[in-house]
């Protein structure tokens, strides 16, 4: 597992501070791989395994904890006395009226709460409504550049290394599908392809209400040929429907 430093070191830097610590960004783009660095951090530096509450809100495991109440119940159980407890949720956005469960959790003393959730149901406006003056944000994105060229097991070719990092994006297992440089690049493009397919329906159909994912597609794909191009929503239509 490669450490993201930055984000580890930002996350870090707000330990025991009392706000909500909330990690959005797009799916896949490893919030929950940092979660799990930053708990082998706190264990490294002092911090006892029964401080730590980790709740996976996508794992069938914890799908009673789908309702605030629940959730709030299962996690102040385990709270320690007198001592952080550093409580850990992911893919908050699960959870029915989470914000009512974070809430009550975020009063407690000695809690250390942090969240995530991708950037379809977390988007910053809906942050400062649901949790409005109690939390900071870490809007986390793939992989840099340089962050890519830890995946790779041939770093010195930069030249190699740049193409396939332009050709198959940075997201973090296609960095590691293509470390050898040697994977097939159809194996690499179809799990980009459920990346994408993920994203479009489940988050931007699901939330938008859309129904003609056909011309959806299709803006997508115009917008995607037109980056760094002055755009409008008439120079859209005028080209579909042409």
């Amino acid at each position: 597992m490669v450490e993201r430093k930055e984000y580890l070191a930002r996350i870090a830097a707000w330990r025991e501070k009392q706000v909500i610590k909330v990690v959005t960004g797009v799916r896949r783009c490893g919030k929950s791989t940092l979660l799990s660095q930053y708990i082998d951090w706190l264990k490294a530096s002092g911090v006892d395994e029964d401080q730590i509450i980790f709740v996976n809100l996508e794992d069938p495991e914890f799908e009673s904890l789908h309702h605030q109440q629940a959730l709030y119940a299962y996690v102040q159980k385990q709270l320690r006395k007198n001592k952080y407890t550093y409580v850990f949720i992911d893919e908050v956005q699960q959870c029915l009226d989470f914000e009512k469960a974070i809430d009550g959790l975020f009063i407690k003393k000695h809690v250390d709460l942090y969240i995530t959730g991708s950037n379809a149901h977390l988007l910053s406006g809906e942050l400062a409504t649901l949790l409005s003056g109690r939390y900071v944000e870490i809007n986390m994105l793939p992989l840099s550049f340089a962050e890519y060229l830890t995946f790779t097991k041939n770093p010195i070719d930069l030249r190699l290394a740049l193409n396939n990092y332009l050709r198959f994006g940075s997201f973090p297992y296609a960095a590691v599908l293509g470390a050898d440089f040697n994977t097939d690049a159809g194996m690499i493009k179809t799990y980009i392809d459920g990346i994408y397919n993920t994203i479009l329906i489940k988050d931007v159909v699901k939330r938008t209400g859309t129904t003609d994912i056909g011309l959806l597609e299709n803006i997508i794909k115009f917008l995607s040929h037109t980056v760094g191009s002055p755009i409008s929503a008439k120079k859209i239509s005028d080209t579909i429907n042409s």
